[in-house]
């Protein structure tokens, strides 16, 4: 598929996402909004992608929200009478919670600028990796507003409550340095070397495991870190066992193994998730 705002690579089971409006730093706007939410269905539908890889075109990763609208940026109006806000939600929020709900891992590659919604896009990808040059800043008090993207939910998920309240809090801007002392980043590398540093976990995943366990393994991780009791995770770690236990990729990684080889998945995430997964009762995506 082609959009209007993204650039797509395959290279083998690596789908490289390029956020690709330069221009205005890869600034995000609705057409990128449509443009990310029609690429993680993409994403979801094709078996020929094991997993995402987002970075950002020119200098910046993205610099948070198209300002074109300078004061009026972030205002949508009054409304008359109670607001359901199960129905009106902050676009960034909406981009989130899909991305939460993807099937296959998420890589971000932040090769610089990475503000606002720029950052918090990056919360529910699974590996984020930065540019030694890379700006990363939570900086919504500093515009006059408050976090977006879900951020209250994910960020103290990846770095704790205490550097989520700093960051948040202050708004400031903090190099790629800080972002890895602080555990939002897995590592740091020269700009040339980003982009391979992160193909080389993509492709840790994408040769050597099931596509199936990959996606049922990423929503344990993400779901049951906000259970309130690990009994729930016995529970379905156990749901997931039973059935992965009897299907041909356990059968594959079991004798490979074995036979000392590389393993040749057969299982597909279109057709081959477990029956009725996932198992929790969750608000419905919309």
């Amino acid at each position: 598929m082609s959009y209007a705002t993204l650039k797509t690579t395959l290279d083998n089971g690596v789908l490289t996402v390029t956020l690709n409006r330069p221009d205005r730093m890869n600034a995000f706007n609705g057409q990128m909004f449509t443009d990310m939410l029609a690429v993680c269905d993409e994403i979801d539908s094709r078996d020929d992608v094991r997993v995402a890889i987002f970075t950002g075109e020119g200098k910046a990763f993205c610099a948070g929200a198209d300002l074109e609208k300078a004061g009026d940026t972030f205002n949508y109006g009054a409304e008359s009478g109670e607001i359901d806000w199960t129905q009106k939600r902050d676009v960034g929020g909406i981009l989130n919670l899909r991305l939460f709900h993807c099937r296959k891992p998420l890589i971000a590659a932040i090769n610089g600028a990475a503000v606002g919604v720029g950052a918090t896009m990056t919360l529910p990808m699974d590996i984020r990796l930065a540019a030694d040059s890379a700006k990363i800043g939570f900086v919504f008090v500093r515009r006059g507003i408050v976090p977006d993207g879900a951020a209250s939910w994910f960020l103290p998920r990846v770095v704790g409550l205490g550097k989520a309240l700093e960051w948040t809090l202050t708004g400031r801007v903090f190099p790629a340095q800080e972002a890895l002392q602080g555990g939002l980043v897995r590592s740091v590398h020269a700009p040339a070397d980003l982009l391979a540093a992160a193909m080389s976990i993509a492709r840790e995943i994408a040769d050597n495991t099931s596509a199936v366990s990959v996606a049922v393994t990423r929503q344990l991780l993400w779901n049951m870190a906000g259970m309130a009791h690990p009994m729930h995770a016995n529970i379905h770690e156990s749901r997931g066992i039973y059935y992965a236990g009897r299907s041909a990729d356990a059968i594959e990684g079991v004798t490979s193994f074995l036979q000392k080889r590389q393993p040749s998945y057969p299982g597909k995430v279109s057709t081959d998730l477990p029956p009725g997964f996932p198992w929790w009762d969750e608000p419905e995506y919309r």
